[in-house]
């Protein structure tokens, strides 16, 4: 159908206001690697709303791209080839339904961004723990369509284990409504689990029923150093033995990531006057008993004494926890300032972080001479490995070797048992790897269920699975 026809007909289904052209925000992604195009722009306020667009666009075959806060890195809101999609955003579905502050459980609709959850969360004593980089612009419904991580999974899981029920809508505008904040519902298939992390490609999540905990009555963070990887997988299963479930994080930071912060900014603290090889930043949350500040004083005695660490910092106040966990979180921009050639977002089983660490650098070498990053969530063995250009020359100088490069990469993780997409999603960007690293009956399986739930493919059709 002629493009002036759909927007015409979805005039007749939802605000004329909410129709629009699509500008450079949808088109565009955070690296700008890609530029997508767009039929158009529809913005419904409600499930049924979604459910008339969706018969619509089933009845006359018209791809659509369910569109959040537009900070995915993999490419899976943008498509740059095939027929030209509506952009189905959830920006207008802003509501927060209900709040059950007994329970510890709110729901929430697909277009509310994630720091307004956190702070309607911790205004009644509980936090939602999901908590990463994008948090003031990440929309829930792409929070959920990605399975997204962020630095606490270590303590509370990935976003599928903070959500009790979802509200979804399928390809042919079937609502479904799961929204039960029951802890047990063994009633069957859970299609919640099914929805989240299928990238907007089995159905729109509309709406969520999110899990909450209790706030932390006190919380506590250090940075030590650490001459090695080693050494901070010892210090973590330390940390574990001693903090225990307080143990919310535990983050590795390499001496490159200070260095482009020194750079290229965004200006942040660091704490200590010469930039360590190596930095663990750990982070514990307890309850009214208990002092974050003398259990990382212990913990830090007792590595010293073993030789795994040789200095450290212990936060004395919220505000230099806060600044901790800014310098950690700049790094993602201090890289994009740089210009990475080649980002990896990956996982390795906990014990074998530091030999991917150790034997990455010469893979990568055999393609030529870059400056390495390793940072990321060691205590969850997800690690972002960034591969950058030597100082005077440009990402683009090595356009011929970024697919070397992340080869590279993927095959050591893979060889170690490890997966090429750790928390970002497969999207556009990593398809090939799919099929190349992925379980061949898995990928079977996944086929069947996108033929079933989507069998004329218009929902997000190239990411995922191809075709």
């Amino acid at each position: 159908m002629p493009m002036t026809d759909i927007m015409t007909r979805l005039a007749a289904l939802i605000d004329q206001a909410a129709i629009r052209a699509a500008g450079p925000s949808y088109l565009e992604e955070p690296r700008g690697r890609w530029q997508g195009k767009a039929l158009g722009v529809a913005a419904p306020g409600t499930a049924e709303e979604v459910a008339a667009i969706l018969r619509l666009c089933s009845e006359t075959g018209t791809p659509v791209i369910p569109y959040g806060g537009g900070t995915g890195l993999v490419g899976g809101q943008l498509a740059e080839e095939g027929a030209a999609p509506l952009i189905l955003s959830l920006e207008r579905m802003r509501a927060i339904r209900s709040f059950d502050v007994e329970a510890g459980t709110m729901t929430v609709e697909a277009g509310v961004i994630l720091q307004e959850i956190h702070t309607t969360a911790e205004a009644q004593g509980w936090i939602f723990p999901l908590t990463l980089a994008s948090q003031g612009s990440a929309r829930l419904g792409g929070l959920l369509a990605t399975n997204a991580g962020g630095v606490n999974v270590l303590r509370y899981g990935n976003a599928r284990d903070l959500v009790l029920g979802v509200e979804a809508v399928l390809a042919d505008g079937t609502v479904i409504n799961t929204l039960s904040p029951l802890r047990k519902n063994n009633m069957g298939y859970d299609l919640r689990h099914l929805l989240i992390g299928s990238e907007g490609t089995l159905g729109v999540i509309t709406a969520a029923s999110l899990r909450l905990f209790p706030k932390p009555a006190r919380q506590g963070a250090a940075m030590m150093v650490v001459p090695s990887p080693e050494a901070a997988l010892t210090l973590f299963k330390m940390a574990q033995a001693r903090a225990g479930d307080a143990l919310s994080a535990f983050e590795l930071i390499s001496q490159q990531g200070l260095l482009f912060l020194d750079a290229m900014g965004p200006e942040t603290r660091q704490p200590f006057d010469a930039r360590p090889d190596w930095i663990c930043l750990i982070d514990l949350g307890m309850g009214a008993g208990g002092d974050p500040e003398a259990a990382l004083e212990a913990l830090f005695a007792d590595a010293f004494e073993a030789g795994l660490v040789s200095d450290g910092v212990i936060a004395q106040s919220d505000g230099q926890r806060a600044e901790f966990w800014a310098l950690r979180e700049n790094i993602p921009e201090a890289n994009r300032r740089i210009g990475a050639i080649s980002s990896h977002d990956i996982s390795v089983p906990v014990a074998l972080v530091p030999r991917f660490i150790a034997e990455a650098p010469a893979r990568i070498g055999a393609v030529g001479e870059f400056r390495l990053n390793c940072f990321g969530h060691m205590g969850d063995g997800n690690l972002h490995y960034n591969v950058f250009p030597m100082p005077g020359k440009s990402s683009a100088d090595h356009d011929n070797q970024r697919s070397a490069i992340k080869r590279a990469v993927h095959d050591l993780v893979d060889e170690l048992g490890g997966s090429v997409s750790a928390e970002h999603g497969v999207g556009r960007l990593k398809v090939d790897d799919l099929e190349r690293y992925g379980d061949p009956g898995k990928l079977v399986a996944m086929r069947a269920i996108k033929a079933a739930l989507d069998p004329k493919g218009i929902l997000n059709p190239g990411a995922v699975l191809r075709g």
